[in-house]
């Protein structure tokens, strides 16, 4: 069942982005990190339209690493610590189920001093096993844990979201 069509899609991207720029209006420097495909792809459409609906400049980012087993490979951010450091980072996903993914991308950050991390996230399952705040919220929705949560972001002009 599509629970969320391009346009919709759109219309929350853009209100996450002024929610973002709201409580960071200090911030001299903003940094979207995408958490593998899906999450990058989200960050990419928040990162356009902050840019092009605020006029503040931000950068974007990709962080990688292993959902089912965060701890078999290094968990890599290809963005320079010194980029990193002072920075205003959002760490975005597509869907934030148990927190574990967020929780483990925070990893990538502990050997720099950002000014401030955030977690962004299009649709929030409220299954939080690990304790990962989420900042900004495109939607919330109450499911059973055998639902499944299907995001496509593939394409710009039909991005959608399932309920199955």
């Amino acid at each position: 069942m599509k629970i969320l069509d391009n346009k919709q899609l759109d219309q929350k991207i853009e209100r996450l982005a002024y929610q973002i720029l709201e409580n960071n209006l200090d911030s001299k420097k903003i940094l979207f990190l995408g958490i593998n495909k899906n999450g990058l792809r989200f960050a990419k459409y928040l990162q356009e339209s902050f840019t092009s609906n605020t006029g503040h400049a931000s950068d974007l980012g990709n962080i990688t690493l292993d959902a089912a087993n965060p701890l078999k490979e290094e968990i890599k951010v290809n963005i320079s610590e010194k980029d990193l450091k002072g920075s205003s980072i959002i760490i975005v996903d597509d869907v934030a189920n148990t927190g574990r993914t967020i929780f483990y991308a925070f990893k990538a950050l502990l050997n720099v001093l950002p000014a401030k991390v955030e977690a962004a996230v299009l649709v929030d399952r409220k299954h939080k096993t690990f304790p990962v705040k989420v900042d900004y919220v495109g939607l919330s929705l109450a499911t059973t844990l055998k639902e499944n949560i299907r995001v496509d972001l593939s394409r710009k002009n039909q991005k959608s979201v399932f309920l199955e």
